[in-house]
């Protein structure tokens, strides 16, 4: 994971760095530092959780709090920019954004819940190094019960994507109308899969360490597709400004 996130950064290093000084400040920026950071993060406890050396229980649920808090922040940040994107797709329609909302706060709430009740069922064991004691959650069938719920939002909005394209596809057109609806429905063929994955990986492999594997991997893909296409939008946008691309679809809320 650490390789597949540092070859992400060499790659498009100088793209991010033009977006970084050249772009306004707005919400959606600050969005995307976060969503671009916290897989770092992730990883520093996601190590420091499966292979430091910590013998005490009390320590072990301390960090797996840590833990599930930043899971949270990065699925949350990945997303966000796809129910953006759907709002937009829905000519800023206040009822779907409401929907949208109200499905990803009771998401939320109900991830971290389970977060911290699977915290509480955490124990010390041996991890795959020889003599090094790591933390691990017990309770992998509540954690399966997230994946689901994610699962859920994730079919909500590409079905309202699938649903605004096909309304649309002989009215609306322009470069940027098309890349929100292309990249929409990429990123969810890229993260359903994933979910159900991880879905099935906390419940086939609740006593190894293989489910913790394909649930990082989602974070770090995530975070990855939603900052690469947002990067890419804006070059879009950047090139294609005055045009008849901004006649249905506009960055200046994005």
């Amino acid at each position: 994971m650490a390789a597949l996130w540092t070859y992400d950064y060499a790659c498009q290093l100088h793209e991010e760095l033009t977006f970084l000084f050249r772009s306004r400040w707005t919400m959606v920026k600050g969005l995307y530092i976060i969503t671009r950071c916290v897989p770092f993060l992730l990883l520093i406890a996601d190590l420091y959780l499966y292979f430091a050396p910590i013998k005490n229980p009390n320590k072990c649920q301390i960090v797996i709090i840590i833990y599930s808090c930043l899971s949270v922040i990065s699925i949350v940040s990945s997303e966000s920019f796809f129910v953006l994107r759907t709002y937009a797709l829905w000519n800023n329609n206040r009822i779907v954004l409401a929907a949208m909302l109200s499905a990803s706060f009771a998401a939320v709430v109900a991830s971290v819940v389970i977060y911290f009740a699977t915290a509480n069922a955490s124990h010390v064991t041996i991890s795959a190094i020889p003599g090094i004691r790591g933390c691990y959650r017990a309770d992998a069938v509540k954690v399966s019960i997230m994946f689901i719920l994610l699962l859920a939002f994730q079919l909500g909005l590409v079905s309202l994507t699938i649903i605004r394209a096909v309304q649309s596809w002989r009215v609306v057109n322009g470069p940027l109308y098309d890349i929100l609806v292309k990249h929409n429905i990429f990123y969810y063929i890229c993260a359903l899969p994933l979910t159900a994955v991880n879905v099935l990986m906390q419940i086939l492999f609740s006593q190894t360490a293989y489910r913790f594997v394909c649930e990082v991997l989602q974070f770090f893909v995530l975070a990855i597709l939603a900052t690469r296409m947002h990067l890419f939008l804006w070059q879009i946008d950047q090139q294609t400004h005055g045009s008849d691309g901004f006649v249905y679809i506009s960055m200046s809320d994005m």
